[in-house]
């Protein structure tokens, strides 16, 4: 009985060298430890051996049931490792995938940019709610019930009394009516207007300003945003300011830059004019002071705003507005 137990687990190992996959492992599994197995058939024959050798007998073959259960196990992992297959499918030889790193998104990227710019000239930062009432979004800011400027604004409307703000200077009416002069802040945020083009979506972000204090003139306006303009794109950077018209401004004035793409030589972009308009700014209007109570003999103030796209555009050339949110990976990894 010893010997035909030897000569089982002999041939069990002769038959496992030689299997070169998964397959032929279980194959053999099943031909010596399977339900109709050599060795479970073995040991299902134990009781008809004579008494005195049962014991024996029995505790021989599981010996080499146990041993030959780890042989099998060892082989399985042996050539799955020569193999480089996983349980998975998976052809763990490949070389292996680095996770995506992440950055800042071009227009966060920007707008923080300008945040830290203002901050560094004394500017604090205010944000306010983006479902504004028709009081801080258009009459406060000297836009009466009837005014044509509000069709300049393509509002989207909550309800009669409540809309989507069309830009965030209603953070400025916010916080005049909270703080004394002298004021210096900005207010950047998303904003929303019922356009859609290469250089319009429906939802925006701007960056609006305001400086309230005795003495304040054009002069200042002109500087700060002077050193704006330089600190954003470079020294060399000219600018000129254009009269314009804002309800909440006079005088008003908008303000181009040379063109970065063709550096004033004119070009498609800017409209072979050689300018980019980027912002618009002026002198506080003495009704908005009026509104939230300040003493328009004593204080004078100016107020500014631009688009954090527009500036994204022009900062990294980009043609089309609507890249900025069309989620192409390709397009955000360059930055």
């Amino acid at each position: 009985m010893d010997k035909n137990i030897d000569q089982i687990h002999k041939e069990a190992l002769s038959d496992l060298a030689r299997a070169i996959d998964i397959e032929s492992i279980d194959a053999i599994s099943t031909r010596y430890l399977g339900r109709k197995g050599i060795i479970t058939q073995f040991l299902r024959n134990v009781s008809s051996l004579p008494v005195e050798e049962r014991p024996l007998a029995g505790k021989k073959a599981n010996e080499v049931k146990q041993i030959l259960s780890q042989a099998l196990a060892d082989a399985e992992k042996k050539i799955k490792a020569q193999n480089l297959i996983s349980d998975e499918g998976v052809d763990i030889s490949l070389p292996g995938r680095k996770p995506e790193r992440g950055s800042l998104h071009p227009v966060s990227r920007v707008m923080q940019e300008i945040c830290n710019i203002f901050s560094r000239m004394g500017f604090d930062i205010a944000e306010g709610p983006e479902v504004e009432t028709d009081y801080y979004n258009f009459e406060a800011l000297n836009f009466p019930k009837d005014h044509p400027a509000r069709d300049m604004q393509d509002t989207f409307f909550v309800s009669d009394d409540m809309i989507l703000r069309t830009h965030t200077s209603p953070m400025q009416i916010r916080m005049m009516e909270k703080k004394k002069p002298p004021l210096r802040l900005i207010a950047p945020g998303k904003v929303y207007r019922c356009d859609s083009d290469i250089t319009h979506t429906p939802m925006f972000h701007q960056v609006e300003g305001l400086m309230v204090d005795k003495n304040i003139s054009f002069g200042d306006l002109k500087g700060i945003l002077t050193v704006f303009v330089h600190q954003m794109f470079d020294d060399q950077t000219n600018l000129r300011f254009r009269p314009s018209y804002f309800p909440f401004t006079e005088p008003s004035a908008e303000v181009d830059i040379r063109c970065v793409i063709c550096k004033g030589s004119g070009c498609r972009v800017c409209s072979d004019s050689g300018w980019l308009e980027i912002l618009g700014s002026g002198m506080v209007h003495p009704n908005v002071f009026e509104n939230v109570g300040y003493d328009t003999s004593k204080y004078t103030g100016f107020a500014f705003g631009t688009g954090v796209e527009r500036i994204a555009m022009l900062k990294y050339g980009i043609n089309d507005l609507r890249k900025f949110y069309d989620n192409d990976l390709r397009f955000l990894g360059q930055f």
